[in-house]
């Protein structure tokens, strides 16, 4: 499988690591990823990582806009400027740098969550409130689909 799928929460050890679940390992080794490149989420307290592959979708999109847009200078900002390259040890550990830790509160613990082609790093109880309004807004539009269609 290469796909992020799935979710795993991991401790931070006391040097401030902590391990990328195996299966996550296993899909950047397929994708022969030597780099991990983490973004800071937009609209959520995540990190979105991922390999080059994450960064190469992003720039494409960039290179289909007017560079003189606005828009084209603000995703540059935000794919760059809020991104950074993450070195996975030997063992699979992960740093949790400040950069990380200022965008997702993470300080004991990490929940990884599998998003097909990256994956995402979440404060635990951050993570479950979050899915937690997911889940609202998808039986929200079920129930309405239901009820248009009867």
């Amino acid at each position: 499988m290469d796909r992020f799928l799935s979710s795993a929460v991991n401790k931070v050890d006391a040097k401030g690591r902590v391990s990328v679940p195996a299966h996550f390992r296993s899909v950047l080794a397929k994708r022969g990823c030597a780099e991990i490149y983490a973004l800071r989420a937009l609209d959520v307290p995540a990190m979105d990582v991922g390999g080059l592959d994450l960064l190469d979708r992003y720039e494409e999109r960039i290179s289909q806009l007017d560079p003189f847009l606005q828009a084209a200078d603000d995703m540059s900002f935000f794919i760059h400027g809020d991104g950074a390259f993450l070195k996975m040890d030997q063992e699979g550990r992960l740093l949790l740098t400040d950069f990380i830790r200022e965008q997702t509160g993470i300080s004991t613990e990490v929940a990884f969550v599998g998003r097909g082609l990256f994956f995402q790093m979440w404060e635990p109880s951050q993570l479950k409130a979050h899915a937690d309004r997911v889940r609202a807004r998808l039986l929200k539009l079920r129930q309405a689909s239901a009820e248009v269609s009867s």
